[in-house]
């Protein structure tokens, strides 16, 4: 390499160090100015009511109902809370305020004692109905109308029509290509309606958590808990007697017992574990993947407040858009996910000896 071309490139790294470096400086005095953390969290986290648009007493949203056991049942609205959630509510001479999207009991101030970062306040029992509770209940209504629209449908002719011709291939999808080819062709239809109303929940909630001043149901990890239990349920409620034993006895009976304990101490325990993995898997991956793609979105918005300028916005909400129609994609593949991959456990649950 001649001298001129080591000169170059020693003068781009030199002026491309100190670029970075002035160019980190700004960001960061920047990044003092605005932190775009409770604006994402806000939008990821469930909350006790429901804001549409707006700050403060300009803001547009309804409230929700609270509902407590602290010595009695306790509901009121969480309008009591004030518009940012932050006021303390007083109920029958009881104080509660919402920390962390948590209510707890505090005094009339609305103090909150902590410990090493954690409150120590008493917890009320809260079985309030949340924004993604709430979201779940229009979720569940708009899967019983599409259902009777289609089931009113077929009454008037077995030829679909409306509704109807949107369904019949979603249904026969689930039927044909997720239950009948993981499940079997023996035992897959008592399974079908499990998993077209699992697929159709699931994707109904994606495509609603899209809209602005929607909840994020699908990336709250209780509800893809909850969801996940469902499926631990179904697998090993419909567990084969081949299906167990193939956990406490991995090997068969082929081999001496004396020759393969060894091999049971790590096998066994690993099989056993495979129970909760499954559903555990199902759970972190819907919640993750949901989470992720309205964190990312949020972010990419959050450029143009951070680097303080309007000339990123064409950049930024490009790039958003093009997110959220990967979103809109997404919605229906991990709807699928989840669906396909029960449909496989319960498959490997309910094999029989000789389909092994």
């Amino acid at each position: 390499m001649s001298l001129k071309k080591i000169y170059i490139v020693i003068t781009v790294f030199i002026f491309g160090q100190i670029f970075a470096q002035t160019l980190g400086e700004e960001l960061s005095e920047k990044e003092k100015k605005y932190n775009p953390v409770p604006f994402i969290m806000h939008h990821v986290q469930d909350s006790h009511s429901w804001h549409l648009w707006g700050e403060g007493h300009d803001s547009f949203g309804f409230s929700l109902p609270v509902i407590l056991i602290d010595n009695g049942l306790k509901v009121f609205s969480s309008e009591r809370f004030g518009h940012d959630e932050e006021g303390v509510a007083e109920v029958d001479g009881k104080y509660y305020k919402i920390h962390h999207n948590k209510i707890y009991q505090t005094n009339a101030a609305g103090d909150i004692t902590e410990h090493d970062g954690h409150p120590t306040n008493k917890m009320p029992i809260d079985l309030s109905i949340t924004k993604v509770v709430a979201q779940m209940f229009v979720a569940g209504v708009l899967l019983l109308i599409i259902g009777f629209l289609t089931a009113a449908s077929y009454r008037k002719s077995n030829i679909p029509s409306g509704l109807a011709k949107f369904m019949e291939p979603l249904i026969l999808f689930v039927r044909d290509d997720i239950a009948l080819q993981n499940i079997g062709s023996v035992k897959y239809q008592r399974y079908v309606p499990y998993l077209v109303t699992l697929f159709l929940f699931i994707w109904i909630l994606n495509i609603i958590g899209l809209f602005p001043g929607s909840a994020n149901t699908t990336g709250n990890i209780a509800f893809t808990l909850v969801l996940s239990v469902f499926t631990l349920l179904v697998v090993n409620l419909s567990g084969k007697k081949t299906y167990w034993m193939h956990m406490i006895d991995p090997l068969g009976k082929n081999m001496p017992f004396a020759g393969k304990i060894l091999v049971y101490i790590i096998l066994v325990p690993v099989e056993l574990l495979g129970i909760i993995t499954k559903p555990f898997a199902l759970m972190i991956r819907l919640f993750a993947n949901m989470t992720a793609g309205h964190i990312i979105i949020m972010s990419l918005i959050s450029l143009i407040f951070i680097l303080g300028t309007y000339a990123i916005t064409p950049v930024s909400l490009g790039l958003a858009l093009f997110i959220y129609v990967l979103e809109v994609l997404v919605a229906a593949l991990q709807a699928y996910i989840f669906t396909m991959l029960t449909a496989l456990f319960i498959g490997s649950a309910v094999e029989s000896a000789h389909d092994h």
